[in-house]
């Protein structure tokens, strides 16, 4: 069976490597790319706060093309839709039909993917929809899986969490009302170390940033990474 080319929708984090993990595991499909948002002005992940090169070092550790959206400090939805709508559109015109997203169960953020995808002739693959996210972040943490928590909502979680290791010393400190996957936004994180990297991502925490709401861990790339433009086609 030929494997069908995609995107992915990639934030850095524990879902979406879950995700890709899922993607490559399954044989189905070929992924052409990576698919970030950054936000202007930080040159940072959205929402995660993580460092454009410590994206980048991450796409060339996991041998995978990345192509970044940028897009304004408080977008609008319109800008957001925008832009991701002219960077999806160039991706059909190399033959890629279908971009793949991390959600696991907020069935409103399901439907909007899917509605907009709709609209210009395209289609979401969601791998891990409907994973029990206990038994989810277990398994990344069994498969050898190494993850830095990058960003807090401080209305939902303490901001001392910031900078922790996904293991199982967080999960038992984890209070009982908040998810252990962070699928409700408490908690966002980067991924430096696993079995899909060829190499680990060397970063520390460093300091702490506080907005009115969120708590951001800057996580410190410890030596200039060498970023290289991986082999392949050219999206």
């Amino acid at each position: 069976m030929l494997e069908e080319s995609i995107v992915v929708c990639w934030s850095g984090g524990k879902d979406s490597t879950m995700m890709l993990y899922e993607l490559f595991r399954s044989r189905q499909y070929r992924v052409a790319a990576l698919l970030t948002t950054m936000t202007k002005g930080f040159d940072r992940i959205s929402m995660h706060g993580v460092r454009r090169e410590l994206l980048e070092a991450q796409a060339h550790s996991l041998g995978l093309r990345l192509h970044k959206v940028y897009i304004s400090q408080q977008a609008s939805n319109q800008e957001y839709e925008s832009k991701m709508e002219a960077m999806l559109r160039m991706f059909m015109a190399n033959g890629i039909q279908s971009i793949a997203f991390g959600d696991i169960f907020l069935e409103d953020l399901k439907k909007y993917r899917e509605d907009n995808l709709r609209k210009i002739g395209m289609k979401g693959i969601f791998p891990i929809w409907k994973r029990d996210t206990t038994e989810l972040v277990r398994t990344f943490i069994d498969l050898g899986f190494k993850a830095y928590l990058s960003c807090i909502d401080t209305k939902v979680l303490d901001s001392s969490f910031a900078g922790r290791l996904i293991d199982q010393s967080f999960l038992n400190d984890l209070p009982k009302n908040i998810d252990p996957c962070g699928e409700n936004g408490e908690f966002h994180t980067f991924v430096f170390d696993g079995p899909l990297f060829r190499n680990k991502i060397e970063c520390e925490p460093g300091e702490i940033r506080m907005t009115e709401r969120f708590c951001f861990r800057d996580l410190v790339p410890k030596k200039a990474p060498i970023i290289a433009i991986p082999k392949g086609e050219a999206i």
